[in-house]
């Protein structure tokens, strides 16, 4: 018996870059659903797409209104946005207003399934709320706070703790610095704080903090937590 093929449902005014996705997509078992602008895209939200690729530069409605609008009438499901080079106000704003990630036109096929694919774990991490989260060889307790690199045991202060603790509840997802400051001290608290707890953090979890491999910079947006294995 097969399995129930993923339902994606893409947003994007470009015929080219439809066709890009549907037939990338299609190859590897997604069941693709397609509007050319915004306000088809919110008619078919009623078809229970189980993720949605949003094109932020549509004709019709401002894509973070649309953002907004999706949002409003579905919380879980998981959106990766297409955004323009160079655009970083554009993705921090999206990921601000609840996009998972986001993808620059032009993109490689493969980055986008791997995006898909950890925006869709994300989604079942946050749902199951597994109380243990593994990544390579990180390990880490959420309910006994216990930190693990391998066999050794990592001693972190509780800011340190904090900040893994929200990379690990949302790992896979790009977090914004400001989501980041808001969750650890306040949105208005100044971002020097949050660098130096993740220097201090990939110390003590990375093999060569300067090329790490579980905490990863999103440049000019905010960080991500490599998806749980």
């Amino acid at each position: 018996m097969n399995a129930i093929p993923i339902k994606v449902l893409v947003i994007d005014d470009e015929p080219p870059i439809r066709k890009l996705l549907r037939m990338g997509l299609s190859t590897q078992g997604y069941e693709i659903i397609e509007a050319s602008n915004g306000k088809a895209g919110l008619e078919m939200l009623t078809q229970g797409p189980a993720l949605i690729i949003l094109d932020l530069g549509l004709p019709d409605i401002q894509g973070h209104d649309l953002l907004r609008m999706i949002r409003a009438r579905n919380e879980s499901v998981p959106i990766v946005v297409l955004s323009s080079r160079g655009d970083e106000a554009g993705k921090v704003q999206a990921l601000d207003l609840g996009a998972d990630d986001y993808l620059t036109k032009p993109f490689g096929m493969d980055e986008l399934l791997a995006r898909l694919r950890a925006a869709l774990r994300h989604q079942l991490q946050v749902q199951g709320e597994r109380p243990v989260f593994r990544t390579g060889d990180l390990w880490v307790d959420l309910v006994r706070r216990i930190v693990k690199v391998g066999d050794r045991e990592v001693k972190l202060s509780p800011k340190e703790y904090d900040l893994l603790r929200v990379l690990a509840q949302h790992a896979g997802k790009v977090l914004t610095h400001r989501f980041l400051l808001k969750e650890l001290w306040d949105e208005h608290t100044d971002a020097q704080y949050l660098r130096v707890y993740v220097r201090q953090l990939r110390q003590k979890i990375e093999a060569d903090p300067e090329r790490p491999q579980f905490v990863l910079t999103e440049t000019g947006i905010g960080y991500r937590l490599r998806a749980a294995d």
